[in-house]
């Protein structure tokens, strides 16, 4: 498979490092080719920023609030803000984008504690939420407001419909709310085969972000919230937070065609089925041991550390852990199976 060359003569090389390295699907710039063209309101009220909060509304109910935003930081600072105070925390796992990935972005922006919890597969269960709540009501200890996960986790791994409703239970049981961070949410309503309000609204979420950009837009998330009173002040947030695009209409309009036809689905799936062929072809090979069960379009291998450099060289990756020598190889929606199939063989050259 040969690498792509791009307009300024630099060569591309398409490998497994993240599904952000991908381009932008075919659809989604002619959608944003269409909507330049005249006018259009600005800072939301236009036509296509109408029509996909309808669309989502239609979808996940009536009162769940559309926030259009810049990036993934951003939506996830902004759903927290709407939940939580300077001196309340929100727990999630160690492993967390939200923790290990957002320069401090909700401690710097919320002024809150971020209460990390170490899980072996990136994901919460209630009993490590109760764990945490020993100092409820002590005007000494950091306060316990919010639960933040994943879906899917940095891990890969997915939580099941009866999880995230179990995490609900617990969260109103003990009057905490449930945030999801949701930067590949497509791959996991894909995975599950479920819809997604399914697994978001009726599970018992209470704000979530919603990611495009990781599989196949330009720019652009959502902040979506499933309770009236917490889309109240997100305009002035949004606002403050330098995340209110004045020409909305070029970020909803990617969804728009995102949404249509079910490409987002579609897209993902994709991404999905090349992770499984290449978890597949790997699982078997002298030297590689799968740290973690590939459920979307992202594996996890522990490798001999010797192979790193000469792999990455051939097809580009992270090394998520380095004390395992575990590396991430991500799918993406344009993945092909033959280049599966070449960094199989290159593995294969290696034991």
């Amino acid at each position: 498979m040969m690498n792509e060359t791009g307009p300024l003569g630099h060569t591309y090389p398409r490998g497994f490092a993240s599904d952000n390295y991908s381009g932008a699907h075919p659809e989604v710039l002619e959608a944003l080719a269409g909507a330049s063209r005249g006018h259009a309101s600005s800072y939301g009220y236009d036509p296509f920023t109408q029509a996909l909060t309808q669309r989502l509304r239609d979808e996940l109910g009536a009162e769940t609030g559309v926030f259009p935003v810049f990036n993934g930081t951003a939506a996830n600072v902004l759903g927290l803000q709407t939940l939580i105070r300077p001196y309340q925390a929100v727990l999630c796992p160690s492993s967390a984008h939200l923790n290990e990935d957002e320069c401090g972005a909700p401690e710097r922006w919320l002024g809150i504690k971020l209460w990390d919890v170490p899980t072996e597969d990136g994901k919460l269960r209630p009993a490590d939420i109760e764990a945490c709540l020993h100092g409820r009501g002590d005007e000494h200890r950091v306060q316990v407001a919010a639960v933040s996960i994943t879906q899917p986790t940095e891990w890969g791994t997915l939580y099941s419909v009866a999880e995230i409703q179990a995490l609900s239970a617990c969260c109103r049981k003990h009057g905490l709310w449930l945030h999801m961070d949701g930067a590949r949410i497509s791959n996991a309503v894909a995975a599950l085969g479920r819809p997604l309000r399914e697994i978001t609204v009726d599970a018992g979420v209470d704000v979530m972000s919603f990611g495009g950009t990781k599989n196949g837009l330009v720019f652009g998330e959502l902040v979506l919230t499933f309770r009236p009173e917490l889309a109240k002040e997100m305009l002035y947030f949004r606002k403050q937070m330098g995340q209110l695009h004045s020409k909305m209409r070029f970020i909803s309009a990617q969804f728009l065609a995102f949404f249509e036809g079910d490409l987002w689905l579609k897209s993902a799936g994709h991404a999905n089925a090349m992770a499984a062929a290449l978890s597949a072809g790997s699982a078997g090979l002298k030297g590689v041991e799968l740290a973690y069960p590939t459920q979307v379009n992202g594996v996890f291998a522990c490798i001999p550390k010797d192979w790193i450099a000469p792999l990455q060289a051939q097809k580009p990756f992270y090394i998520f852990d380095p004390g395992r020598n575990m590396a991430r190889w991500m799918c993406s929606f344009d993945t092909e199976m033959g280049e599966v199939e070449e960094f199989l063989e290159a593995l294969r050259g290696m034991g």
